[in-house]
């Protein structure tokens, strides 16, 4: 499913026009951005958590030359699934 599916599943579930619907789903995904931006986790009862890991520098290896390179350390989104969404899932 795409963003545009998406936004019109909502909108259909909703029984809200598509553009409002997108706007929301347009909101949503910002407001989520500039939460992880502040380190501040996104909890959703029984959907998930959406939270920032911090990833350490490291050495890595160029594939073609073989050569090895520094990767920095990083800040990186995730994304864990709760129970409700996990058993819906797997039923």
């Amino acid at each position: 499913m795409n963003k545009s599916e998406l936004i019109e599943a909502v909108a259909a579930n909703a029984d809200v026009p598509k553009a409002a619907a997108g706007r929301v789903i347009d909101a949503m995904i910002d407001t989520v951005t500039d939460s992880l931006k502040k380190s501040d986790p996104v909890v959703l009862v029984g959907f998930g958590t959406f939270a920032t890991k911090e990833r350490a520098a490291r050495t890595g290896r160029n594939p073609q030359t073989g050569a090895t390179i520094q990767i920095q350390a990083a800040k990186v989104p995730s994304f864990k699934p709760g129970k409700a969404l996990k058993d819906a899932v797997n039923s």
